[in-house]
């Protein structure tokens, strides 16, 4: 089995209405890990009301005060009215920023990796929060997939993604 071994789950935005307010991610500790992927799964929304997806940086597990993490110069998004597997990956370049923007209209995965020497010495923890998306429903979810530098052999041996 590769979950344990090869990667792990945690959840940063379970799933949600963005139009409810803004979705304030989990923490995640990254020191043991090599990187994380983010993972967006997105339902289309209404015009003009795209959400903003952003990475910041912590001190500590709870509480605190977040930092903007400039560190997403790539991403890859799938993108459809519905997404129904055709889709291919397009790579998404940007000047690096804590910051992506989602299409509103379109349902999206998009995916982008965190690098552990990208995470700020004395600010172990990240989060991925997604904005608010204006008045009309937009469902998404984010989860993180952990590369852990660590092996387990069995997912149940895996340590927990916030400590």
């Amino acid at each position: 089995m590769s979950l344990g071994n090869k990667y792990d789950l945690g959840t940063a935005v379970p799933p949600s209405d963005l139009a409810a307010g803004a979705s304030t991610g989990k923490r995640l500790f990254m020191p043991g890990l090599y990187s994380v992927d983010v993972v967006v799964v997105k339902g289309a929304g209404t015009a003009d009301e795209d959400p903003v997806i952003s990475v910041q940086s912590h001190a500590v597990p709870t509480a605190g005060t977040p930092q903007n993490l400039a560190v997403v110069s790539e991403y890859f998004t799938k993108s459809e009215t519905a997404l129904d597997n055709d889709e291919v990956w397009v790579r998404n370049t940007q000047v690096a920023s804590h910051q992506i923007t989602a299409t509103a209209e379109e349902e999206q995965v998009i995916v982008f990796t965190i690098r552990q020497q990208d995470v700020p010495s004395g600010r172990p923890y990240v989060s991925v929060n997604v904005s608010d998306a204006g008045d009309d429903p937009q469902v998404a979810a984010v989860l993180y997939v952990l590369h852990p530098q660590d092996k387990q052999a069995s997912p149940v041996n895996a340590p927990a993604p916030l400590r």
